[in-house]
């Protein structure tokens, strides 16, 4: 099967490609491709699903998936977070991803290859549809890009990570030295 040449990828487009175990998003129309994750980034969504599964759970609340996930908030625009919380009440009695609509938090484990999209392309789009919180993991700096809507600049975490789901009273804290230990 040969590979439309196209410049410009709508979300359908992205959908239409083949499934060989290579990433592929649209962020405005531009195509992002990235190579399946390595282990330790795979470890490191791992870790950060059980703590907010933990967190989320004890409140009664679902809500944390990964990717693969079609996530689309226009026509040109797909992404795939590795890791988010958002409302699934109707994602869960449909089943398509078109029913997530809000993201509470998006997180992206940063890889070489996904470094300019996860840093400067995908955290546009999230601070443009109003995500409240997007972390960037850096496993190379055992570090956490913390980001809002509004913020120029991230705040940088190295030892206590803190997350509130809009309907708990409390906070999720993630130790960042754990998360990072190999």
């Amino acid at each position: 099967m040969s590979m439309p040449q196209v410049s410009y990828w709508s979300a359908a487009a992205v959908r239409a490609l083949p499934n060989d175990g290579k990433r592929y998003e649209t962020v405005h129309g531009e195509l992002l491709v990235t190579p399946a994750p390595g282990g330790f980034h795979q470890l490191l969504v791992m870790r950060l699903m059980s703590r907010l599964l933990r967190y989320l759970e004890f409140h009664g609340i679902e809500g944390v998936l990964t990717s693969p996930a079609d996530l689309s908030f226009d026509q040109d625009t797909l992404v795939q977070p590795d890791l988010f919380v958002a409302e699934l009440g109707a994602f869960i009695a449909s089943g398509k991803w078109a029913d997530i609509r809000a993201l509470h938090l998006a997180i992206e484990i940063l890889s070489p290859s996904s470094l300019r999209a996860d840093r400067f392309t995908k955290r546009r789009v999230y601070q443009e549809q109003g995500v409240p919180t997007y972390w960037i993991v850096d496993p190379d700096n055992n570090q956490v890009e913390i980001w809002t809507p509004d913020t120029l600049f991230p705040t940088v975490e190295r030892e206590t990570l803190r997350w509130r789901h809009p309907a708990i009273a409390d906070e999720c804290l993630i130790n960042v030295r754990e998360l990072f230990a190999r």
